[in-house]
Parts: structure tokens; sequence; C-alpha cells
């Protein structure tokens, strides 16, 4: 579950835009269906809101959720934000552990003040100071070991401090003042603040405040062993599905003439807050991708899952670009998505 939305029915069957738009396309579906990308289950891009082109590569079709694998992790960010506006957070900088059951606490393995410091965007910005990495496979936090036990929130409450030796560069030493390092149990856990928070539990507050104004039905969401909706990863939405909450981001926190989500948490979330490497920022649970535009090169926000599913949205050609895969198991999987963007669906706009 490592790293990776207009209301319209469709039928089940593949579905391509009107050939006059489609045609452009080709070249992309094309290798596609020859394998060069692996295995691409669908493809949308929309564009000025609407949709351009759309194609489905496997059996299942336009109806079948997708499991969007971290992905999830933006649809948190976005609940956060809602929950702000709503009053049930006072702002980003809310204590993670005074919008947890006191019980977290009183329970807590390896209490140190420093962890009762935690705050909400340390948590958005995958930057809290408990060790916690999901790219190292020795990490008392890596989400393989949290899926073993029944408690994930308390998986997270209970890991120890980070430590920084000298080959570490410590978070204020680091770019924008903080330590990156992967968490899916942090964000995990920003789903229990925000439940606890909005008092209701995090599927129907998502369901009421976020997917039913955007026509967004059923849901497929992963549950912990205990119950908790699982804000990590693994949210099954369909293609369209993804590309109306990209689009909702895009278009700045509106949808059908409404401000949806305030203006100021999408600039926020879309603004980089933390540098995890050379060839992407991140904000509040987006990746910032730096993508190749001529002899320039250009901001492109997405939603990242496992296996190199993504949804990303292209501000400078007003567009929205969708993306599923079945890659779970193949090299580089990332890579093979962001190739077939670059290479051969930007061009085609």
């Amino acid at each position: 579950m490592k790293r990776l939305l207009l209301c319209l029915g469709l039928a089940a069957a593949p579905f391509t835009a009107a050939a006059a738009d489609a045609g452009r396309f080709d070249p992309a579906r094309k290798a596609v269906e020859q394998g060069e990308f692996k295995a691409i289950t669908s493809i949308l891009v929309a564009q000025d809101g609407k949709v351009v082109y759309e194609h489905y590569f496997d059996a299942q079709g336009a109806q079948a959720r997708r499991d969007t694998r971290s992905a999830t992790k933006t649809v948190a960010g976005m609940l956060a934000g809602l929950a702000i506006a709503d009053g049930h957070l006072p702002d980003a900088s809310a204590r993670v552990f005074d919008h947890l059951p006191p019980a977290r606490r009183q329970n807590m393995q390896h209490p140190d003040p420093r962890k009762d410091a935690i705050r909400v965007e340390d948590l958005l910005t995958m930057s809290s100071l408990v060790e916690c990495n999901d790219e190292q496979q020795f990490s008392r936090g890596n989400e393989e070991r949290m899926y073993l036990i029944e408690d994930w929130v308390q998986f997270y409450v209970d890991l120890p401090v980070q430590g920084f030796p000298a080959w570490m560069p410590k978070p204020a030493d680091s770019s924008r003042g903080r330590s990156f390092r992967y968490c899916t149990a942090g964000v995990t856990t920003l789903g229990e603040v925000i439940q606890t928070a909005v008092g209701e539990p995090l599927q129907a507050y998502a369901q009421r405040r976020l997917f039913d104004p955007l026509g967004i039905t059923a849901p497929e969401w992963q549950l912990s062993p205990l119950g908790l909706a699982q804000a990590g990863g693994g949210l099954g939405l369909r293609t369209r599905d993804l590309w109306k909450l990209g689009q909702l981001y895009l278009d700045g926190g509106r949808v059908g003439g409404r401000q949806l989500v305030p203006a100021t948490w999408v600039r926020q979330s879309l603004s980089p807050q933390a540098s995890p490497r050379e060839d992407a920022d991140y904000g509040y649970l987006w990746w910032l991708m730096k993508v190749p535009d001529g002899d320039a090169v250009t901001i492109a926000p997405a939603m990242a899952g496992a296996g190199g599913n993504a949804v990303f949205l292209l501000p400078h050609k007003r567009a929205v670009v969708v993306i599923t895969t079945t890659n779970y198991n193949e090299r580089q999987p990332h890579a093979l998505t962001f190739k077939l963007l670059t290479r051969d669906l930007i061009p085609a706009l």
C-alpha cells in the first residue's frame, strides 16, 4: 500500500470518448494494449471540466471500484480540511492527542513530551517525530508490521521517537524544517483524529461532507480489525470518482458553483510543505510532481498509490488525468505511470 473524480453513469463495457477527441490518444491506447505499461486498467483525461478521453483495458469497465491504495491518503487530507471548516478541529496545528480518545495517551508505550506535541500538520506532511518509515524494512513503524496487530492506531501511538544519527539530517536541518518519512500508520491515526473530532464514523462523515456533494456512491472502505475506516489506503473508487476528486481541487475546492472545500485549504494542500526527494515536493498528503514542460518544469499535484495508481492535476493544461493499474508487483510502477503521462497523454492535450 505504499505511496498513490461530474456525475455521469457509464456502461460496464470499455468506453472511449468521441472519436474526434479520442484519436489524439491512440498512441497511448496502443502502447497500453501492446503491454508497454504492463497492467494499466483505465485512463481518463478531462480538460476544462469535461472528459476528452476515457478507456478501460479490463473486463470490469467503468463501474469497477478500483483499489486506490495510498491515493486514499489524499482523501484523508480533504476530510481534515472539512473538519477544520466545520469547526471540529481548530486548524492544522491542532495537537493529535487532544483529538484522540484519552485511553490512547494513558496506555502509550514510550511516553515522551515530544509525542504529546505531535500536530495534525505533522501527519499531513509525513513528518511527525515518531520512528515510522514504510520505505525502511527495519523501521518499527513500517506499515507491514501494523497490519499484524488489531489496533492500528495504538500501533502508531506506541512508536518511539525517531533518532537522528550524524548521517541523517535532523528536522531543523531539513528542507522546510521537516524530516519526511513516508508513514501510513500516521495517516491511519489521522483518520481516528478526524472521526473523534467530528463525532461520527469516518466513512459516514466522508460520505455526507465529501462524496455525496460530488455524486460518489458506494465507496468501498477498508476497515481495521477494530472497525476503523482506513484513511491510509485501500479505498475503492471508480475511475470517474477519482476524476471528481481531482477536478474538485483543480477548481479550487468548488463544485457546481458551491465552495465545498475551503479555497485556502486547497492552496495550502497544494503548496510545498516538505521535500522528500529531488523530483517531488509534498503538500498536505498530495505529491507535487515536477513534470517536464518543454525547456521548463511545471508542478503536477498528484494523488498516488501503490502499483502506479494516480490522479494528476495539470493546471497549465486545465486538465485532470486518472490512471489506474494493477502493477503492484512490477519494478518501478510509478515510473511506468509517469512515462505514460508525460510521453503519451500530456502531448495529446
